[in-house]
């Protein structure tokens, strides 16, 4: 899967993921491939992804995912 982290200011990751656990209005939620569309408003939390090399994390405040086809964007406040 290919995901975009994007805030205001710059782009903060643009690679292949494995995996994405991301902060929902209603709890965690983990994206992996071949997820069905979804657009979801997060909240503040921690957000993880799973590259080929390890596993990051990021601290947000808010934001939105939107995911199609394999593609993940994320526009987050820092």
């Amino acid at each position: 899967m290919k995901l975009e982290i994007i805030t205001p200011q710059q782009v903060v990751f643009l690679g292949k993921v494995s995996a994405v656990t991301l902060p929902g209005e209603l709890g965690l939620f983990t994206i992996l491939e071949n997820h069905a569309p979804i657009i979801s408003t997060l909240v503040k939390g921690k957000l993880m992804y799973r590259t080929a090399e390890e596993e990051k994390f990021l601290d947000i405040s808010g934001g939105f995912v939107d995911v199609n086809k394999n593609k993940i964007n994320l526009c987050v406040e820092l």
